[in-house]
């Protein structure tokens, strides 16, 4: 059954088996920083994700639009878009809907953007998704609760057939197509919502949230709805690609304590309260708009002190593995 597959998928898988003992390795030894990466398993016909990737040497683009993969034949394609260069790779990936798809790897310029002088700070949350420190509000679609009604009777409708029986498969299918129409919409909505701000502002400010933890809460569904970690990403790498600047500041940094008029502490607040009056300069604050400027004055602190500014924080000896020449014998 080894040679059902070209030889250019057997060698790429064990490439990343490689890189998961090393990944694994490096976890338990303290090499790696981060959570423990567990052990390789292997790979089942069963799972509901499934892919491999070819090199050059095993996939090619025909005239007529198809695409030739190695030992399978041409395929039918239904392009999203022109590739800009020849591809290097492809990975074709089955999801859990049956659904197939290519991905190629490519290698491109940066398309940057012309410069504008406005910058801004995000404070992500779940009664708005989003709040920019210009005091605008982007509200949150909330796509899993608007879908909640559907997916309940499929899911009793899954649970009601017989395990291993072809009508399992098949309610299993349908659940997993509407758990894929509600992650396509919230991908898309991040996409729009992701390139207008990128493209209207030089600078982006975003607060480094601890989405894993906060997702062991009461409030996981909403947390995982939201999809706050999908949207960072997608910021950070359109700064990128489009000549922006993007920061995270701490997640410790008290946004919510601090009035962004006088810098006074003002203390702890519930979240219940959505709007406080500063005891100092007496301004009344909407909570997550003063948040958004105050990760905006953030950014822009820790942007100056990472440009050369006079003000440094306090010095740290640099470790010894990367200070000076490697010794010998």
């Amino acid at each position: 059954w080894l040679g059902e597959v070209s030889s250019v998928v057997l060698v790429q898988s064990l490439r990343d088996l490689h890189t998961a003992y090393r990944n694994f390795f490096n976890s338990v030894t303290g090499k790696r920083k981060g959570p423990k990466i567990a052990p390789p398993r292997f790979k089942s016909k069963r799972d509901s994700r499934q892919s491999i990737r070819l090199t050059a040497n095993g996939f090619s683009l025909r005239g007529n639009g198809r695409l030739y993969v190695a030992k399978v034949g041409d395929l039918r394609v239904r392009w999203s878009r022109r590739l800009p260069a020849v591809p290097t790779s492809v990975t074709v990936t089955m999801d859990a809907a049956g659904r197939y798809w290519a991905s190629f790897v490519v290698d491109t310029d940066p398309d940057f953007l012309p410069e504008t002088a406005a910058e801004t700070g995000i404070d992500l949350g779940l009664s708005a998704f989003a709040v920019l420190s210009d005091g605008q509000k982007i509200a949150s679609p909330r796509f899993l609760r608007r879908a909640e009604r559907k997916l309940k009777r499929l899911q009793k409708d899954l649970s009601r057939k017989a395990k291993g029986s072809k009508n399992r498969a098949k309610a299993r299918i349908k659940v997993a197509r509407q758990h894929a129409r509600v992650a396509d919409r919230r991908r898309d909505w991040h996409h729009k919502e992701s390139t207008k701000i990128v493209r209207e502002n030089q600078a982006v400010y975003v607060e480094d949230l601890a989405v894993s933890g906060l997702a062991r809460t009461r409030l996981a569904k909403s947390v995982h709805d939201a999809g706050w970690s999908a949207f960072v990403g997608m910021l950070e790498y359109k700064a990128a690609k489009h000549g922006r600047y993007f920061s995270r500041i701490g997640r410790f940094e008290p946004t919510s304590q601090v009035c962004s008029a006088c810098g006074i502490k003002d203390g702890p607040k519930p979240l219940s309260v959505r709007e406080w009056t500063c005891q100092e300069c007496g301004t009344v604050h909407d909570r997550d708009i003063n948040a958004a400027r105050n990760i905006l004055a953030a950014g822009r602190a820790d942007r100056l002190n990472a440009c050369g500014a006079k003000v440094r924080r306090a010095p740290v000896p640099a470790p010894r593995r990367e200070a000076g020449s490697p010794q010998k014998g």
